[in-house]
């Protein structure tokens, strides 16, 4: 006897295809960018490394924030890009979202960047 799946089968494809992209969002990294307290604004890009892999760089917003998603758990660096200057952050990537909020500063000539 052959039992058949109570689902119809667009269904499950869709349900497959849900369950399948989850691991997609495994590294979301969230935040937002300030100097010397005030926001940046839409003035920043925030790219991340994670080991051997890029993550293309994404433009904060009129706020400041940026928000990645990494594809990866584990030690990443940030890279934020203000004025033609760039400084980098290490950060650790979980499964679950992460807000990461940055701090900009000039020091000695060179930006740099600290967690809030």
């Amino acid at each position: 006897m052959v039992r058949r799946s109570r689902l119809p089968r667009p269904v499950a494809t869709a349900a497959l295809l849900i369950v399948a992209s989850v691991p997609a969002l495994a590294g979301e990294v969230y935040g937002r960018v300030t100097m010397g307290g005030a926001s940046v604004g839409s003035g920043a890009t925030v790219a991340a490394r994670c080991g051997e892999k890029s993550y293309p760089a994404k433009p904060t917003d009129k706020s400041g924030s940026y928000h990645l998603i990494v594809g990866e758990s584990g030690k990443c660096s940030l890279v934020v890009t203000y004025k033609d200057a760039s400084a980098s952050l290490d950060i650790m990537s979980y499964e679950d979202a992460v807000q990461v909020d940055v701090d900009l500063e000039m020091r000695d000539g060179k930006l740099a960047a600290r967690r809030r």
